[in-house]
């Protein structure tokens, strides 16, 4: 062999090395890339996968809600509407047997001529409405030597030369005012002294 065949075999031979090494290399990285890649997409995939997950999840329970609050609207509806509807049955629940005493009243007083027993059997039947209506919390307003008061009262008349004692004070109640709970239902008509 002459130094000619020997130097490109030896060129050969280092050729083919370097060709090896750069195969061996573009394995490693193609290597390196397919797997950097789908470590890349999987953290990638996984926090657009969680992420959809729980947007699935909050939709789930916004449609839960959702659908709760319409119940509890329609359900509070209805409560108010069954309010509105029988509101007073308690109270005409008490009214009803007063009722029933003033239907006897009448029929017994249309048998006597006697005055007093008819009067007797009215007052009877007022006190007993009377009781009834405290039971609901109604209350009658305090008029008889009152403080003229225009949150409970109504003047209706000023009456002059009463006195010095009797100024802004309730010397006449012309019609009765009544308070359910506190609340004044009717103001109590009355006359003042000026």
């Amino acid at each position: 062999m002459t130094e000619e065949e020997i130097k490109n075999m030896q060129e050969e031979e280092q050729q083919e090395a370097e060709e090896q090494q750069e195969n061996t290399a573009a394995e490693v990285s193609d290597n390196n890339e397919e797997t950097e890649a789908p470590a890349e997409e999987e953290e990638e995939k996984d926090p657009l996968e969680a992420a959809k997950a729980e947007i699935e999840q909050l939709k789930t329970q916004i449609l839960y809600k959702t659908a709760e609050f319409d119940n509890y609207r329609k359900r509070t509806l209805k409560e108010k509407a069954e309010l509105i509807l029988n509101g007073g049955e308690k109270a005409v629940s008490a009214i009803l047997p007063i009722i029933d005493d003033m239907e006897r009243a009448i029929e017994n007083g249309a048998k006597t001529d006697d005055i007093a027993v008819v009067r007797e059997g009215m007052e009877l039947i007022y006190h007993k409405m009377m009781k009834a209506l405290e039971g609901l919390g109604v209350k009658e307003i305090e008029t008889q030597d009152a403080d003229f008061n225009t949150d409970v009262h109504e003047a209706v008349a000023m009456v002059p030369g009463m006195g010095d004692d009797k100024k802004g004070k309730v010397i006449d109640c012309l019609q009765k005012g009544y308070q359910l709970n506190d609340k004044v239902i009717r103001h109590a008509k009355v006359a003042v002294g000026q």
